[in-house]
């Protein structure tokens, strides 16, 4: 997902509420009017400031608290920029193994597994780019690919 889908993804504001100004990125989700100076926050800064004062809520409190979609909190979870709390008896699952995990998509071990998978594709598709260049094609191994006529030479 780019960046431009995920501004449209988790709301953030583009133009302050009370003076039309440019809002200013200023950090986890936080943004700031260039002009006048009013704070506004994204999805992601509403929620997390939900969490901090409402340590271990649910995502349907936060959901009615904050507005935001059990769906954007969900894919928060996937991302990793949030955490089920330490305690809780809701767990997500990995998608590899089904073991509990408190945020992202896989636990630690299918994790590493997965990025190594993804590497040696990677390695191997670096591999068939190279080939072709200086590597022979059709049995035209040690053969020389221009000539000169001699007479002209």
């Amino acid at each position: 997902m780019d960046s431009l889908e995920l501004m449209n993804y988790y709301h953030v504001p583009q133009n302050c509420k009370k003076c039309s100004g440019t809002m200013i990125f200023k950090g986890v989700g936080e943004y700031q009017c260039e002009n006048c100076g009013y704070v506004d926050y994204d999805d992601y800064g509403k929620v997390r400031l939900y969490i901090e004062e409402h340590k271990g809520a649910t995502a349907v409190e936060i959901e009615a608290a904050t507005g935001v979609t059990q769906r954007s909190i969900r894919r928060m979870l996937r991302e990793s920029r949030l955490e089920i709390a330490e305690g809780s008896k809701i767990f997500m699952h990995c998608e590899r193994c089904g073991k509990e995990i408190r945020s992202g998509r896989f636990c630690e071990e299918c994790a590493v597994k997965v990025r190594k998978s993804q590497e040696e594709l990677k390695r191997e598709g670096l591999q068939k780019e190279k080939r072709g260049y200086g590597h022979s094609q059709n049995g035209e191994e040690g053969q020389r690919r221009f000539m000169r006529d001699r007479a002209q030479i």
